[in-house]
């Protein structure tokens, strides 16, 4: 399965979906995978500032704990309520209402120095 043209990768498998100044924080497909089946998800507070680098919160799975990181900076404007009350739509919709949070940010430049999703694929592919 391709990874939705319409988001922005990491290196470290977050995605990050820019509208206006909000951007959305989630985990990718194959990072879902990896983790097999999520069990417990942990987030930032809403109003918590965090910094470009900054862990938004933990991903829990049967195998093992994940940070989830941020390559912006900003306030938490928002925490998915259903994904920490359902883990398990990380893996069933990790793009779609498996979202983690979204964080208010001033600057959307280091988006671009995200991957594109042919470029992620292709990452993967390689690997």
């Amino acid at each position: 399965m391709a990874s939705p043209t319409d988001l922005r990768y990491s290196p470290t498998h977050e995605w990050f979906r820019a509208q206006d100044d909000l951007v959305t924080v989630g985990i990718t497909q194959h990072a879902a995978d990896e983790l097999t089946d999520v069990t417990f998800v942990e987030t930032k507070a809403v109003g918590v500032a965090v910094a470009a680098g900054d862990s938004v919160g933990e991903v829990e799975s049967v195998k093992t704990t994940s940070d989830v990181f941020s390559v912006v900076s900003g306030t938490v404007a928002e925490v998915n309520p259903a994904v920490v009350a359902d883990p398990s739509l990380v893996n069933s919709d990790p793009y779609g209402n498996g979202w983690l949070v979204r964080i208010r940010t001033t600057d959307l430049a280091p988006l671009k120095g995200l991957l594109d999703g042919a470029t992620y694929d292709a990452q993967l592919a390689a690997h």
